[in-house]
């Protein structure tokens, strides 16, 4: 049997050169140029079928093993985030304004490692294998659509026919060595929404003779927290957060606008349905009764992430065998972060795992999306390691 656990500590040189290579240079989503040819040319060293620009700047890699078999599909998301680096790292951002502060380094690094080991043992395969380099999971990016959505438009989950799906994240809520694979849903479906509101601006000291959008936006803020707190069942989940607001120009004069933007989660479709028709009724109903005109706009982001039940199972017996000593969770692990490869799960079924990568001794411990973001770099090989022997146990035992 192959111990791809071994091997994948054996190419760690490789996978940390590679991350620490593309944490220095991140790049937004669609904008993954210089990311999106590294992985292209490692794929093509490899010898396998390149496809460039799915999904703008997306790239796929394809491997056909030595027998016939079902088509798996590994995705591995490269886009970075536009915040500035604060971690002080020698491998830190040289793009001002832009770093890896969610992993995706690691992912892509793991993706091309995962490449390397699959290939070395394509006669032991009996399937296909489609590596999946997304661009712009973290978002539209001025889009019309995120970078999943952009790679199924582009024809990613056909020729050949997609018929399962694996994909993973580095997870810096919890420690280096713990592992977890869960059955159904594991990660939020999300909407952004934006709300304009239009009063009539004045004097700051004449409020009598003017619409004040600023109190109806402070309204909204505060009543919307009631969905969750009174409409939601309390065994049930579900997060309305308003993240900006954006009104007035100089102290003494009420605006005439004011817009709020944010975020809604949730897992369950019959809370979602209650969740956006309250939404509505609420800012609808607080705008009429301070006299405010009103625009809504509610985009879905993403749906849930839903793992399916088969291949979650096969996934834990597979982590079990290759870690044997490590802390597997196959408990219902949820996390209102949203990920776009819900569309994907969507059309095609799979499973969705995390990989433990905090290490508090070394500091390395701070939340996804934090300036000082950064995780323990032996996690990259448990990532490789499951990843590749998941994809492999899953070809042998349908092929």
């Amino acid at each position: 049997m192959i111990n791809f656990l071994k091997e994948a500590k054996e190419l760690f040189p490789y996978t940390q050169s590679m991350r620490r290579d593309f944490h220095i240079h991140p790049e937004l989503g669609f904008k993954e140029i210089r990311t999106g040819g590294i992985v292209a040319k490692e794929l093509e060293t490899l010898g396998l079928e390149v496809t460039k620009g799915v999904g703008k700047t997306g790239v796929v890699g394809f491997l056909e093993g030595a027998k016939p078999g079902p088509t798996i599909l590994l995705r591995f998301d490269m886009d970075a985030l536009p915040i500035q680096e604060d971690t002080g790292a020698k491998y830190a951002s040289t793009n001002p304004g832009v770093m890896h502060a969610c992993g995706h380094d690691g992912h892509t690094a793991i993706g091309l490692t995962v490449a390397k080991l699959l290939h070395a043992h394509r006669n032991e395969l009996a399937g296909s294998i489609k590596f999946c380099f997304q661009p712009s999971e973290e978002g539209f990016n001025g889009e019309e659509a995120g970078g999943a959505e952009m790679m199924i438009r582009d024809g990613v989950l056909d020729g050949p026919k997609v018929d399962k799906t694996l994909s993973l994240h580095l997870w810096n809520e919890k420690p280096l060595g713990w592992v977890n694979v869960a059955r159904g849903p594991v990660m939020a479906g999300a909407e952004q929404f934006t709300i304009k509101l239009t009063g009539k601006g004045g004097h700051g000291a004449a409020p009598h003779i003017t619409i004040d959008p600023v109190v109806a936006a402070a309204q909204i803020v505060i009543v919307l927290q009631t969905i969750a707190a009174r409409n939601v069942a309390p065994l049930q989940a579900a997060v309305i957060s308003v993240t900006t607001i954006h009104s007035g120009s100089a102290f003494n004069i009420i605006p005439q606008e004011a817009e709020l933007t944010g975020t809604i989660r949730t897992f369950d479709l019959s809370v979602r349905k209650m969740v956006l028709e309250r939404f509505d009724q609420i800012v609808r109903g607080i705008a009429e009764t301070m006299q405010c005109k009103v625009e809504i706009n509610v985009q879905r982001v993403t749906p849930v992430v839903l793992n399916d039940d088969s291949i979650a199972a096969s996934v834990q017996e597979t982590a079990r065998r290759i870690f044997p000593e490590t802390d597997l969770d196959t408990s219902s692990y949820l996390t209102m972060g949203a990920e776009d490869m819900g569309y994907m799960q969507e059309k095609v079924k799979g499973c969705y795992f995390f990989i433990g990568s905090n290490n508090k001794e070394k500091h390395l411990d701070y939340s996804h999306h934090h300036p000082k973001f950064d995780f323990d770099e032996q996690a990259l090989i448990h990532g490789a390691a499951l990843m590749s022997a998941a994809a492999a146990d899953i070809l042998k035992s349908i092929g």
